[in-house]
């Protein structure tokens, strides 16, 4: 039965764990589990701990199954396509680690992507020789012609890999990702997506998308419990992986080889995977699609509000197409650290400061439990704070 409680953002507030006297507007750096969620995910703890032996070697690999045809069911893909992994940063490695790059390969990028992932390949390159490109996004956005033409043209005969973010995490802007894989595709070129931000802010088809590769994070968006992510990938590219553990001993390759040889990561917690699905089941039972709109009129607000008090142009396009429950919020110069230590200190507001280049930004995160009310108080503290913080 799906409750319509979408209108009602104190209601969904009472569902989550959060602190009351924190204004939480950084869902986006390490998401928020609704309570429902959480206690299914401490009741699989504890059935783990009451006969571990049991759990571990007879129940879990049906247990992870029914967990990725429910995750597959969401993203329109093959369950025997998808593997959990704790993060997607562990997903990203384990599919950048496996590429036979060579000296003088080209890997096509932006210089909007986590920092985490540039280093990975900064490593990587830096062992086989390959080239990391980062080609520049200017903000602010004009138009997707604009942005894929800034990276297409930098493909070259050795571009071998095209890598970037679904929804970038310093900028929090949506990239046309669809028209990438698609020239990737017919250029002979692998694909690779950070979907760390993506599955749960906005609708995901893996299908229809049709990446090469393609990682997420179910603990953001979709608001399951920490710990649990997937790896995505097409069923030619599965033997192009290899597993960074190795695999279980003795595990059979009559199936998937994308389950048989990255499931098993040695002991660890499996609980936040199991609940997966129940995440899924809290957002169909609380109606998530019209929640995610209130959220992005909610983050509208919120851009609209600050930009007035700041006379800042957004350097992001006002179209859910360039953005979804996370705004990019331009801010005067300031000392963010100080900034971003006083609102919570004397605010309780909770959010960080990023940006692109030299221009710093707020980067707003917006879910269920945010309100028009949590808006006014960070725009608020803003005006007491700007002032004294401004260099």
């Amino acid at each position: 039965m799906t409750r319509d409680l979408s209108k009602h953002s104190d209601d969904l507030r009472s569902l989550f764990l959060l602190r009351p006297d924190v204004t939480f507007f950084n869902h986006g750096s390490f998401g928020a589990c609704p309570r429902p969620v959480f206690e299914r995910y401490q009741r699989w703890q504890l059935e783990l701990e009451r006969q571990p032996v049991e759990f571990m070697q007879h129940r879990l690999n049906d247990l992870l199954l029914q967990a990725r045809q429910r995750l597959g069911a969401f993203l329109n893909a093959d369950a025997e396509d998808l593997v959990f992994v704790t993060n997607v940063s562990l997903g990203l490695n384990t599919i950048i680690r496996s590429l036979a790059l060579e000296p003088g390969d080209e890997i096509l990028s932006t210089d909007h992507e986590y920092g985490t992932l540039d280093r990975t390949w900064e490593l990587v390159c830096g062992k086989t020789g390959a080239q990391y490109i980062r080609r520049p996004i200017p903000l602010p956005i004009t138009s997707t012609e604009a942005i894929v033409d800034a990276i297409w043209s930098g493909v070259s005969d050795r571009t071998r890999v095209l890598y970037c973010s679904h929804i970038t995490s310093p900028t929090a802007l949506t990239f046309p990702v669809e028209q990438f894989i698609q020239k990737a595709k017919a250029a002979g070129i692998i694909s690779i997506i950070d979907g760390a931000h993506a599955a749960g802010q906005i609708p995901l088809d893996l299908t229809a998308l049709g990446a090469d590769f393609y990682s997420a994070n179910c603990h953001k968006w979709m608001m399951a419990p920490k710990g649990a992510g997937f790896l995505h990938a097409r069923k030619e590219m599965h033997d192009l992986l290899d597993p960074l553990v190795g695999g279980k001993a003795g595990a059979q390759l009559d199936g998937s080889r994308l389950i048989a040889e990255h499931q098993y990561q040695g002991t660890r917690d499996p609980a936040s995977f199991i609940s997966v699905p129940d995440a899924i089941d809290f957002m169909e039972e609380y109606d998530w699609p019209q929640v995610r709109e209130q959220c992005h009129q909610l983050a509208r607000y919120a851009r609209e509000q600050v930009s007035t008090l700041t006379g800042l142009t957004p350097v992001i396009p006002d179209d859910r197409q360039w953005f979804a429950q996370m705004a990019l919020i331009p801010l005067p110069p300031c000392d963010a650290g100080r900034l971003k230590s006083r609102l919570l200190a004397e605010y309780g507001v909770e959010l960080p400061i990023t940006g692109y280049k030299d221009q710093q930004c707020l980067r707003v995160s917006v879910q269920g439990y945010n309100t028009h009310a949590d808006v006014d108080t960070l725009v608020r503290a803003l005006k007491v704070l700007l002032p004294e913080v401004a260099k």
